[in-house]
């Protein structure tokens, strides 16, 4: 008979859930952070009001608007794993890897918590 867990127990399910949880408290602030910066309007105040200021701005504010665009996609698509995360901690699934079937081994669901592959599944895939 084998002992190999097949899945976390229940009260491991709650540790991670806590764990999501903040961090999805986290980065819904750091989203909306994101969003508000983009949805500013260029409101320079009074002390850039020169034409060549502006127009040597322009380029540097276009490129800083795309980075910030980025990074909300990227924060986005984080706060979906997480309650994706979230979904499979309810389903009971949580940890369990999605290519080798096994656990993923907890350590790294601590510092990755939306994982859904294993290390050794995720070096193989390279």
């Amino acid at each position: 008979m084998s002992t190999e867990k097949t899945r976390y127990s229940d009260s491991d399910l709650k540790e991670f859930e806590d764990l999501i949880n903040g961090k999805l408290v986290e980065a819904n602030i750091d989203y909306d952070l994101l969003k508000g910066s983009l949805s500013l309007s260029d409101d320079h105040g009074t002390d850039d009001t020169g034409r060549t200021f502006n127009m040597m701005e322009d380029g540097s504010e276009t490129l800083s608007r795309e980075e910030v665009a980025q990074l909300a996609a990227r924060q986005e698509k984080f706060i979906q794993s997480l309650h994706s995360a979230l979904l499979r901690i309810k389903n009971k699934t949580y940890g369990i890897c999605r290519v080798t079937g096994k656990l993923i081994q907890k350590e790294r669901l601590m510092l990755v918590p939306h994982a859904t592959m294993s290390i050794e599944a995720k070096n193989a895939q390279k």
